[in-house]
């Protein structure tokens, strides 16, 4: 590092990759809805237009398209992944809005080329537009903004739509999810994070070698910033203890193996972590995928009946599965975490390493936890 100091997290993990990073299809929505409603407001479009992102950033987005008429605005963004090999790269992401009465709210819209919810088991419901939590937050927080300074009301529909994105979908998991006509608007920080397989596992490596020379003991592998934050906040975790695991368990074990510390603690995403509880080692979407059938086993463990079983195993998602063993009392979330665990365990051979697992849900929520064996 340029002060002569070694630093660990997740930013000092990119920073070793030397990959650029890019702009998620939320921020990219979140910037053209911005300069769309103070062109509503003013008339003018502000280009380049500058959002602030969950964690602090801000950065600015230049427009590739405008337009304006009588109660609606549009402005496109273009969508810049970085050195991520994502789909949606180059993606021209646009942003309808239209005034709406005093009153009314913040409205969202499926465009051309934005998915519809069509099955349950995601984190919106049936008939919604593909638009996810965050990036809506993030819209409607603009809107306020943009409102409060321009004496809007902040009454909108927001229409997304994506160029080409019906057809850019087919090479998502999202037609499978029962997410049809197009892509979903994702993201939760606003940033894409570029994995190269090689690149990040030698970052994942370096974050343990930082972590022991500062004579840090206890290690969290997280698979997203979201996973992030639960582990500080139940272990209270500094951030040169924190590895940006990714998808890439097996890279974070193997390397523990050789180099143990006395605690690891695995934290990330139901779905992601039922896939280690299965006996994935690598995470991503493309190279392994949510077994429900695995997940109906487990549910019988944990004392299902045979309709929960059955039901389990036909599940659109993890979390739909999760819900359905929720609703019965059945704790899945725990045993997808003891069975991780016990993978987590077998993976590192009898190195002296205690391991603990957390699970999650997109919102945060802790959905499924298995402490250290005894």
């Amino acid at each position: 590092m340029a002060d002569g100091t070694a630093k660990g997290g997740r930013t000092a993990q990119l920073q070793h990759t030397g990959l650029r990073h890019g702009w998620t299809t939320g921020a990219c929505a979140t910037a053209a809805t911005t300069a769309a409603y103070t062109a509503l407001l003013t008339g003018e479009f502000p280009d380049p237009v500058t959002i602030t992102l969950p964690k602090g950033q801000t950065p600015a987005f230049a427009l590739a398209m405008e337009e304006k008429s009588a109660g609606r605005a549009m402005a496109a963004v273009v969508k810049d992944a970085g050195d991520d090999p994502d789909v949606t790269h180059g993606a021209l992401v646009r942003a309808t809005v239209r005034a709406l009465p005093t009153g009314s709210g913040v409205v969202f819209r499926a465009g051309p080329g934005v998915g519809t919810v069509t099955r349950p088991g995601l984190p919106l419901a049936v008939g919604e537009p593909a638009i996810n939590p965050v990036p809506r937050q993030m819209m409607c927080e603009h809107v306020a903004a943009v409102a409060e300074r321009h004496g809007g009301t902040g009454d909108v529909e927001i229409e997304i739509s994506v160029d080409d994105g019906e057809e850019i979908a087919r090479s998502t998991w999202n037609p499978r999810l029962g997410i049809l006509g197009g892509l979903s608007v994702l993201g939760t920080t606003g940033i894409v994070v570029p994995y190269s397989c090689s690149a990040w596992i030698d970052s994942i490596r370096r974050g343990v070698d930082v972590a022991r020379a500062a004579g840090r003991r206890h290690v969290a592998g997280c698979t997203g910033s979201t996973s992030e934050k639960v582990a500080v906040a139940v272990h209270g975790l500094p951030e040169d203890a924190l590895l940006d695991m990714g998808d890439f368990a097996g890279a974070v074990l193997k390397y523990i193996r050789r180099h143990p510390v006395d605690r690891l603690t695995i934290a990330g995403g139901f779905a992601k972590l039922s896939k280690l509880a299965a006996g994935h080692l690598d995470l991503h979407s493309s190279r392994s995928q949510v077994d429900k059938g695995f997940l109906a086993e487990l549910a019988r463990r944990g004392g299902a009946d045979e309709a929960l079983v059955e039901s389990v195993a036909a599940a659109n998602t993890g979390l739909d599965a999760l819900q359905q063993c929720a609703a019965r009392g059945v704790p899945l979330g725990d045993l997808v975490a003891a069975t991780a665990r016990d993978e987590a365990l077998a993976v590192l051979r009898g190195a002296p390493v205690g391991v603990d697992v957390i699970c999650i849900d997109r919102a945060g929520t802790i959905v499924g936890r298995a402490d250290p064996r005894p």
